[in-house]
């Protein structure tokens, strides 16, 4: 494994503001290594601590250290991403945000973002549905992601609103535990004119588990989803994220790939896991690893072509990473975290 020395020496650290917040994020902020085979993205959340930190940090190292693989078909189905938009008080922001999308017909919308109410939540997957329609989608898959916000009370109430206008594709992490989880599965039933339960799908209680394997045989075991949402960041590379979902696979639980608000360098490894899933027996479906249109300019554009992104390392643009290069307080605070998760590899 390359030493912090060596790291430091490849680091550029950068700051790039989004279009719209993100989770309460504005700015993202991360450090991208010049690896020796490819450039590798390290941007773990600010408030994540160094053990944390650590994994993805052990994903970028083995992501930038080793020699990009051959892809039987390189190019990823994906979604579009809706952040907690108030579409009444600027009811063009949906348009705005879907054209930035050509071809998607999934979207992931972020629900029970803190001071909204269920009725901003509805409103806004109605403005998607609409914008849907007026495109011509005439089917949209539309996920919705509470980060495990919501009760098991409140999930219910807003499934229920939600679904009355129309099926959803399934409910990412509605509430925070997988005995929740498992609670609403039970009790969701055939909602909104569907001939299918509305699924529910597994993120932060698996992602945040100090082992991430261990937790998503313990959540499938206690019946509490039907789709596991998987990130190479937290996982700690893509060859871990791989295993994980080779083991969920047999169990019948569908895999969707995802991103940790990832620029254009940091999707490269989510999108090569995207692409490898058929190895492990895991069905194809959308991804969530369009996130590079959420930024005001992104240091490696992967466009997206009738709803689908190509796999394969990128080269950040050298004025980009200029621009939004982090100097300062900023620089030297990353380092320092740099060095402090190093230790915990």
């Amino acid at each position: 494994m390359s030493s912090v020395d060596e790291l430091l020496e490849r680091a550029h650290v950068v700051s790039l503001p989004l279009r719209v917040p993100f989770r309460g994020v504005q700015v993202r902020e991360a450090i991208l290594f010049d690896a020796s085979f490819r450039w590798a993205e390290w941007a773990p959340f600010l408030e994540y601590q160094p053990e944390e930190a650590s994994r993805w940090l052990c994903a970028a190292v083995q992501y930038g250290y080793t020699p990009a693989p051959e892809l039987a078909d390189s190019w990823v189905p994906v979604n579009a991403t809706i952040p907690a938009v108030d579409v009444r008080e600027d009811p063009d922001v949906i348009g705005a945000l879907m054209q930035r999308y050509p071809g998607c017909t999934t979207v992931k919308i972020k629900v029970a973002q803190k001071g909204q109410q269920l009725a901003d939540d509805v409103a806004r997957v109605r403005a998607v549905r609409q914008w849907c329609s007026q495109a011509g989608i005439d089917d949209p898959k539309v996920r919705l992601d509470a980060n495990g916000a919501w009760s098991v009370p409140q999930a219910l109430e807003a499934i229920a609103a939600i679904t009355a206008e129309g099926p959803l594709d399934y409910v990412e992490q509605p509430c925070a535990t997988a005995e929740e989880l498992a609670e609403v599965r039970r009790r969701v039933g055939v909602l909104g004119g569907s001939s299918e339960p509305v699924r529910i799908a597994a993120d932060e209680c698996i992602r945040k588990s100090a082992d991430p394997l261990t937790a998503v045989t313990d959540v499938i075991d206690a019946g509490a989803c039907d789709v596991v949402v998987l990130k190479v960041p937290p996982l700690g590379g893509v060859e871990r994220l791989l295993s994980i979902a080779r083991a969920v696979a047999p169990r019948g639980v569908a895999v969707t790939m995802s991103s940790a608000l990832d620029t254009g360098i940091g999707l490269g490894a989510g999108l090569e896991a995207a692409a490898r899933l058929p190895e492990v027996g895991s069905e194809s479906q959308a991804a969530g690893l369009a996130t590079g249109s959420l930024f005001v300019e992104d240091l490696a554009p992967r466009p997206i072509v009738d709803g689908r992104i190509q796999a394969g390392p990128l080269i950040p643009d050298a004025d980009v990473l200029h621009e939004f290069a982090a100097s300062g307080s900023r620089k030297d605070w990353w380092f320092e975290r740099l060095k402090e998760a190093y230790q915990h590899l």
